[in-house]
Formats: structure tokens, C-alpha cells, sequence
């Protein structure tokens, strides 16, 4: 297929730069077409779900992990029935590490709407309030001594991991990495926030240190009796956006290098070379394959520069692109914008980067494909459960409102009923407020522009539902087609029915956070 595209960039990949012109086609069958014989599936496991992942898996939104109950495996469990589902809870003023709604809204309550001129060194002055209160609440607080659990968590996803974090990070290096806290005055951020919403999901037995999540998941698919072969049902992978999301949070692209297995030195990069991202994916692999579930489902990853953090800006580069000339933060207008003083991206590098994870994911595939084609026993119940698809499907301004850009493949994503019924119907862009208490756009992302809101992750666990099905898990007496109560999940979801009128569709008063707080770089940005 011939590209309508300018060059990659100079260094780019080879993996990256053999795939100029193509548009990666999603999988549409979780099976990919091979047949496995399922065999020894007695009675029910004790842990009918365990998942690991990262913040799309922790529950993570507009900047916080804070309300875990409603993260895509707590929607799943909940569909289930199951009340067992084990999760971590973060509480203190918003979570960790810094709740962007929960700073809107209380700066709406003060000063309405609208920041006026005069208004503004007082809502600097609050906002700084309210950010020193969730930094003595996790660094000399309560949250500084995590009360003990029973049972190891089922929701193992922690923000900001790599695959390389997920494989070497333990309760034991949280710890060692976590010194003693400053209070300071101006960098009111809770240091090691990531290390700290860790312990939150590791067991606490000094028996289970040194354990990685996998560990912690093998121990779980080793918990059953003679009732069941396996103690873990449904275990799910969904990690590797971390592996690329750097490039629009902090909107620079740097490939990684051969210290790519460096917890320290492998921080500088933000995309990894496929060949690298290969390796680690297929540690991954060996160590999945040591936990005794009977289901596995493996998610691919989302293209990162559709996540409204990163709004293209001057138009598509020529007809039929996908791609902006350049990709910088969602409140800098067209008009505005400034190559040379701006923060951004190009839109050859945006590319690049969704060459890459086109590698990635069919990396992801090919695992896939080879565990469920080996031969006998060694055949294994796993799925390609494609959400890197699925966010194409609802690309607003990639596709939906440029159908020239469309590849043959392409249709739209069919939103459930409740959702097609909300006025507007949510998408992909960067959600704002109507002035009158309602929504004016946006709704499937949250207000820190990468992570889903309520609704969005209802989305993410009706597909994970849908293949549950399709591998024949039971979801008691329901009947297929199992659906996700989302009537339930709009009721929940304050962003999507109230957001807060200060995020007019100029965003204002998240340009003035932004560049008063760098609350981008405190909240999205995870890597030193």
C-alpha cells in the first residue's frame, strides 16, 4: 500500500520504518482462528478473575487512582456476581497522585465557572492548599502506613508500569526506593506516588517481599482444592501502554536502548524499539505460562496518540492522513500555536510511534497464535482481546470526522444504547463542560486525557466480558449476550453527567493549572 505520508524521521527503527504505508488491520476473532481443546475444566476456580496490568487496569482517572470499585475488573466482577474480587482502596483527598476533577470542582465552588483576573492568586493559593493536604496525608498521614489486607489483591495493575516494571519491581524494591519525604513549599507533589499506590496492591507478609505480581498471581492459580484443576479462572494481561505513553505525556519521542532492562536507565526512553518491547513481552510470556489459569485473555495496546492529551493542531499533513502536522496539549489552539515554543510533536514522529505499537501488537498476536497452535498439552486457552482496535473504531477526529482517512477495514465502534442516548453521544475528544451543567463534548476520556472515565472503562469490560463468553465462562444464570449494566455505570459517572463548568472548550483553567501547577508532569509524567 503506497503512503500519502512525509518521511519518518531520521533514526527511527528499522521495524518501524519497514512498516511505512500500512494500517495495522485489528483482530476480530479472539481465537485468531485456531481451535484449542479446552479439557479438565471441573467445578468453579476460587479467583474467577485476576488481572495484571497498569493504570488502565488499576482504575486509574483525570490523574488519581481513587475510585477503584469502578476500574474495568470491579465492572466485570460485578457482571459476574462475584463479591470476592480483591482490590486496593486509596483514600485521603483524592487518591494519588493528584485528582484533577476533584481540584476543578472544589476551585468551581470558590470562584465559579470562570477565574478572573484578580481571582487568580487566590485560586493558586488554594490549589496549592489542597495539594499540600494530599502530600501529608500519603508522606506523613495515614496513607504512609497501609493497613494489612487479607488475601492477596486480584486486581494486580499499577500505574505507570512497563513491562519491565511488572517483571522485576517487588513490595521490597517499592520500599528501598521510598526515602524520606520532603515538605516542600513549591513542588507540592507526594514523591514516590507510584511506589506508594504499589504496596496498596502487593501482600504485606514479609514472606511475600520479594515477590513480583506474577508471583503473587501464580500463588493465587496454586489456591484450589480437588474441586477445581486451577485456582484462577480468568487471568487477564493488559500491559505495555506504558511502553509508548511517555511520547505524548511528555510529547517527545525517544527511542529505547540497550539498557532497556535497567529499572533506572530505561526511564529516559519513551517509546521502546519493537525488538526490545518483543523481548520483555516475551518474558512476560514465560512467566503467564507458569501461572495455572484456565483462561488467559491478552490485551493490545492503544494507539496513544488518539488520547486527547496530544491534540493534532493545522490540519491533517495532506487528504486522507491520519495525522496532524503536529501534536501539542489539547488547549493550544491552531491559531495560537507556536513549533518553537510550544511543547509538541510532529506528526511524522506520531507516526512513528503508531508504527511501533502496530509491532507491538502484533507481537501480542503472535504469542497469542503460537500458545493456542502448540501441540497437545502445551496448547494453552489464551485470547487476543484487540483494544488497540477497538480505540480506532472510536478515533474522533483520526477517522470519525475525516472519512478520507478511513481504511478499508474501518467502521465505527457501536456504543451501547444508554450511551448512544446521552446528549451529545461521548467520543474521543477532550471532554468539556456546556456552561449550563452539562457536557459539551468528550466523555470517553477523562479530564487528564489519557485514561477512561466510568463509562469509558464500562466499555473496556464489556469487551472483556465478551470474550469471557466466548471461552464459555459462566455468568450464573445469564444468558448471552452478557451486558454491562451501564445505566448503573452513568449514574457513577460525575464526569460524564456533571463535569465542571471551568472546562469550557478553550480550557482555560486547565492551561492555567497546567502552567502554574504542571499538573501534566505530576500526574501523567511516571517515569524520572
Amino acid at each position: 500500500m503506497p503512503s500519502n505520508e512525509d518521511p519518518l524521521p531520521q533514526g527511527v527503527p528499522s521495524a518501524v520504518a519497514e512498516r511505512v504505508g500500512e494500517v495495522r488491520r485489528p483482530a476480530t476473532d479472539p481465537t485468531l482462528g485456531v481451535p484449542v481443546a479446552v479439557t479438565g475444566t471441573k467445578g468453579t476456580p476460587p479467583h474467577r478473575l485476576v488481572a495484571i496490568g497498569d493504570s488502565l487496569t488499576h482504575g486509574f482517572q483525570s490523574g488519581a487512582i481513587f475510585n477503584t470499585d469502578l476500574s474495568w475488573p470491579a465492572i466485570v466482577a460485578h457482571e459476574l456476581g462475584w463479591s470476592g474480587l480483591r482490590y486496593p482502596r486509596y483514600g485521603g483527598p483524592g487518591g494519588l497522585p493528584i485528582n484533577i476533577e476533584l481540584l476543578l470542582r472544589d476551585l468551581e465552588h470558590r470562584f465559579g465557572p470562570t477565574l478572573s483576573l484578580w481571582e487568580l492568586p487566590l485560586a493558586l493559593f488554594r490549589a496549592r492548599q489542597l495539594m499540600d493536604e494530599i502530600e501529608d496525608y500519603w508522606e506523613r498521614g495515614p496513607g504512609a502506613h497501609p493497613t494489612e489486607v487479607a488475601g492477596a489483591m486480584h486486581v494486580l495493575g499499577i500505574y505507570g508500569w512497563d513491562l519491565r516494571d511488572a517483571l522485576s519491581k517487588t513490595a521490597a524494591s517499592c520500599r528501598r526506593a521510598i526515602g524520606e519525604p520532603r515538605d516542600a513549599l513549591l513542588s507540592q507533589i507526594v514523591e514516590n506516588n507510584g511506589e506508594r499506590a504499589a504496596l496498596l496492591v502487593y501482600p504485606m507478609a514479609e514472606a511475600d517481599q520479594d515477590k513480583t505480581v506474577f508471583d503473587v498471581a501464580r500463588d493465587l492459580g496454586e489456591d484450589h482444592d480437588d474441586s477445581a484443576e486451577s485456582g484462577i479462572e480468568t487471568l487477564v494481561v493488559f500491559l505495555g501502554s506504558n511502553n509508548a505513553l511517555q511520547s505524548v505525556t511528555k510529547l517527545d519521542v525517544t527511542w529505547s536502548d540497550k539498557d532497556f532492562k535497567d529499572l533506572r536507565r530505561k526511564n529516559r526512553a519513551t517509546v521502546w524499539r519493537p525488538e526490545h518491547f518483543a523481548s520483555e513481552l516475551d518474558e512476560i510470556a514465560t512467566e503467564v505460562r507458569r501461572i495455572n489459569a484456565r483462561h488467559v485473555i491478552w490485551c493490545t495496546v492503544p494507539h496513544v496518540t488518539i488520547a486527547p492529551i496530544a491534540r493534532g493542531v493545522g490540519g491533517k499533513t495532506k487528504p486522507g492522513s491520519r495525522y496532524f502536522p503536529f501534536y501539542t496539549r489539547p488547549w493550544i489552539d491552531d491559531a495560537t500555536f507556536d513549533p518553537h515554543q510550544d511543547p509538541s510533536i510532529t506528526g511524522a514522529e506520531a507516526r512513528a510511534v503508531d508504527y511501533a505499537i502496530d509491532c507491538y501488537n502484533d507481537h501480542i498476536e503472535s504469542v497469542v497464535h503460537a500458545a493456542r497452535s502448540a501441540e497437545g498439552e502445551d496448547a494453552k486457552d489464551w485470547y487476543l482481546l484487540d483494544v488497540g482496535g477497538l480505540l480506532d473504531r472510536l478515533a474522533s477526529r483520526r477517522y470519525l470526522t475525516d472519512p478520507n482517512a478511513r481504511p478499508d477495514w474501518w467502521s465505527p465502534y457501536p456504543l451501547p444504547a444508554p450511551l448512544t442516548a446521552l446528549a451529545p453521544v461521548p467520543d474521543s475528544r477532550f471532554l468539556t463542560g456546556d456552561g449550563d451543567g452539562g457536557r459539551a463534548m468528550g466523555g470517553l476520556f477523562s479530564l487528564d486525557g489519557v485514561h477512561p472515565t466510568t463509562i469509558g472503562y464500562g466499555v473496556i469490560a464489556q469487551e472483556v466480558i465478551n470474550v469471557m463468553r466466548l471461552a464459555g465462562v459462566p455468568f450464573g444464570a445469564r444468558q448471552d449476550p452478557v451486558v454491562v449494566d451501564m445505566h448503573r455505570l452513568i449514574r457513577r459517572d460525575t464526569l460524564v453527567r456533571t463535569p465542571p463548568q471551568n472546562i469550557s472548550p478553550s480550557l482555560e483553567t486547565l492551561r492555567w493549572a497546567d502552567e502554574t501547577l504542571d499538573w501534566v508532569k505530576r500526574a501523567l509524567v511516571f517515569k524520572a
